[in-house]
């Protein structure tokens, strides 16, 4: 149960997170939506703290906030994108976009419901936390994640692994004119291949 203190700071940093959220779609500088997109993180980091989930505070501004944001910021800033063609057609995509937003309300609403409606479900989950003075937060997590969920935790690493070789595989473009380093032509060069003798005439060197 938070305190008047941090009641207060609850409700400032989601307001805060609320309120860059909206600017990240409405702002029509692509690299001002990143760093709205940063401010946001932040106060949902800031959050996690709150609630006493210190190893998600720390992912999300370890991971998020250091390699995912700053990526796209590079990425926004250093490519040459037409975002006015980008954006020309969205419209068309607006009944599926509502579609699926309407889905997540409803089902972030079923859940709420559920804790509001029926409090006493959260005591019967299989694995329950347990109380901070026996274990931490980020230690029992580690316990299921190392645990019982190694497959899960191994399967979501293979899967990032193939998307990132997809991502390289389907933005490698070979520019022509440009000398690239080829191993196995390199190793199979013999000294017949490699060397050329000549006989120079007398008088016929540079």
């Amino acid at each position: 149960m938070l305190t008047g203190l941090e009641a207060v700071f609850f409700y400032v940093f989601a307001f805060v997170a609320v309120a860059a959220g909206f600017m990240v779609i409405s702002a029509r500088n692509p690299v001002h939506s990143v760093l709205y997109l940063i401010l946001t993180f932040f106060n949902a980091a800031a959050l996690f703290l709150l609630t006493g989930a210190e190893f998600l505070a720390m992912i999300m501004l370890i991971v998020y906030v250091g390699a995912v944001a700053v990526l796209f910021l590079f990425v926004v800033m250093m490519l040459d994108v037409d975002f006015a063609s980008l954006k020309h057609g969205a419209l068309q995509y607006a009944p599926v976009g509502a579609m699926v937003g309407i889905i997540l309300a409803a089902e972030l609403i079923v859940v709420l419901g559920g804790y509001a409606l029926a409090p006493e479900v959260g005591a019967t989950v299989a694995q329950p936390t347990p109380p901070p003075e026996v274990r931490h937060n980020t230690a029992a997590l580690g316990d299921l994640l190392y645990t019982q969920y190694i497959y899960f935790f191994q399967i979501a690493g293979l899967v990032l692994l193939v998307a990132m070789i997809g991502a390289i595989v389907l933005t490698l473009r070979h520019k022509e004119n440009v000398k690239r380093q080829n191993i196995p032509t390199q190793v199979a060069r013999t000294p017949e291949t490699a060397i050329e003798v000549r006989k120079v005439e007398t008088g016929e060197g540079i």
